[in-house]
C-alpha cells in the first residue's frame, strides 16, 4: 500500500495571506506536528511510501521530513502552480494512482486518530470516509447515499436530491489495487480542459457516479477528527479534538 498527501496550498483562510506562515501540515499539537502524526500513523500501517505534493514554502517540509528521519519514506512531488486548485496537485501524483498498489489519499490538514486511518486502510477495494455527525453548511464536502449507494458528492447539493444518508467527507479515501487508475481517468478531462482552478471533488464525483456500488463508504461517525481551515478549527482542534483522540486511544 502506498499513500498520497496533498500539502502544496498556502492556507489562506487560516493565515490570511501571511507569507511567513508555515504550511498547515507543520501545525503542532502538544509539540507534535500534523506531519509527524501522519508519518507515524502511515508507518504503523505498513505503508510502503508517502508521495507528498508540495508547493508553498516547500523547503520547510523537506527540512521537517529530514529531521524526522523520513527521507527514505517520503517522496516529494513539486507543484509549481500551487496557487491554482488542488486538482492539479492530485494530477501530479498520478503515477502512484496508475501503479499496481492500493493507495491511501489524504488531505494534509486533518487531525485524526490512528484508528480512523486503520479502518479505511483495512477496507477492500475503493472507499471514502463518511461522518454523519457534521454541521450542515456550505463548507463541508457532503457525501449522500440512497439504499446503500452513493448518489451525490460535493459541497453544493441539488435541492431535489433524494437520499437517506448524508455526512461529511473528511478528505481521506482508499483507492483499491487495479481501480486507482480510474481516478486518473476521471481527473484527465478537467486537466485537458484547463480547469486547474478546481478542487478534485468534481472528478471524484464523476468516479463515484459512473459505477454505482463500486465505491464503498466507511462510516466514522462519532470519531474525533477535524480539518483545519479556519482559526476556529485550530482552536477546536486543540481544545476538543485532541483530548477526544487521547481518550479514544486510552480506551483502546
Amino acid at each position: 500500500m502506498r499513500a498520497i498527501m496533498l500539502a502544496a496550498g498556502i492556507g489562506k483562510r487560516l493565515f490570511g495571506g501571511d507569507e511567513e506562515a508555515p504550511p498547515k501540515v507543520l501545525l503542532e499539537f502538544e509539540g507534535i506536528s500534523l506531519l509527524e502524526r501522519h508519518l507515524s500513523i502511515l508507518r504503523g500501517l505498513g505503508v510502503q511510501d508517502l508521495t507528498l505534493v508540495v508547493g508553498y514554502r516547500q523547503q520547510l517540509l523537506r527540512q521537517a521530513v529530514s529531521r524526522l528521519g523520513a527521507d527514505g519514506f517520503v517522496r516529494f512531488v513539486e507543484n509549481p502552480d500551487f496557487l491554482k486548485g488542488p486538482i492539479l496537485s492530485m494530477w501530479l501524483a498520478r503515477d502512484v494512482l496508475n501503479g499496481a498498489d492500493d493507495v491511501l489519499f489524504m488531505d494534509a490538514d486533518v487531525l485524526y486518530p490512528a484508528q480512523m486511518m486503520r479502518n479505511l486502510a483495512n477496507r477492500a477495494g475503493t472507499a471514502f470516509l463518511l461522518d454523519q455527525n457534521y454541521t450542515p453548511g456550505d463548507e463541508p464536502v457532503k457525501l449522500c447515499m440512497k439504499n446503500g449507494l452513493i448518489v451525490e458528492f460535493g459541497k453544493v447539493l441539488p435541492p431535489d436530491l433524494d437520499y437517506d444518508t448524508i455526512g461529511e467527507w473528511p478528505g481521506f479515501a482508499k483507492f483499491g489495487r487495479g481501480e486507482s487508475a480510474k481516478m486518473v481517468a476521471a481527473l484527465a478531462p478537467y486537466i485537458e480542459r484547463g480547469d486547474l482552478h478546481l478542487a478534485y471533488e468534481p472528478a471524484m464525483r464523476d468516479l463515484m457516479l459512473a459505477e454505482p456500488g463500486a465505491v464503498g463508504v466507511e462510516d466514522i461517525s462519532g470519531t474525533p477528527w477535524i480539518e483545519i481551515d479556519f482559526q476556529e478549527d485550530l482552536d477546536r482542534a486543540r481544545l476538543e479534538i485532541l483530548p477526544g483522540i487521547r481518550r479514544q486511544e486510552q480506551a483502546a
